[in-house]
């Protein structure tokens, strides 16, 4: 990476409901106990959320996109093979460790603050209320993914079981 390129500001996408469409998964998370190995076992399949995906490629002409999801590090590779799938800009992704049960809010929110020592963070877009809220409230600039159709049982799920 050249000097140039490391100076860039970032945008920081969620990846879940914001740029994936986990809508075809929602059902693992509806019984109880939840299915969270069906749930992240299906996200290869999830379709691109158009105004997202678009949104990422207009930012890399300005910034250096990087992804923070709440998604647990052992799903590292299929993350990474959906974004190469979609053409969505190259960017570090973060993700939640595979223990890591806090809130999105909280974990999300310890990244932005890391990003933001050594880096301008120009954005973040994320589907999350509680976690737009918690950057906004940090000083963060927020955009609201509100493209996705609802997904009570996920938003439920990242805030009480601090596992998306």
């Amino acid at each position: 990476m050249t000097e140039t390129a490391s100076r860039r500001p970032l945008a920081v996408f969620d990846i879940d409901n914001t740029l994936a469409d986990t809508g075809h998964r929602q059902h693992f998370l509806e019984g109880r106990p939840r299915d969270w190995e069906g749930f992240f076992g299906a996200a290869p399949a999830d379709p691109p959320l158009a105004r997202g995906v678009a949104l990422a490629v207009e930012r890399a002409a300005d910034c250096e996109v990087v992804y923070l999801t709440g998604r647990p590090e052992r799903c590292r590779a299929d993350t990474e093979d959906w974004l190469v799938r979609h053409g969505l800009p190259e960017g570090r992704i973060w993700m939640r460790g595979d223990q890591d049960r806090r809130p999105a809010r909280l974990t999300k929110l310890d990244v932005l603050k890391r990003l933001a020592r050594g880096r301008e963070v120009r954005m973040l877009v994320d589907d999350d209320e509680l976690v737009c809220q918690a950057a906004r409230a940090a000083g963060f600039r927020v955009v609201l993914a509100d493209w996705a159709a609802e997904a009570p049982e996920l938003k439920d799920a990242q805030e009480g079981e601090g596992r998306t």
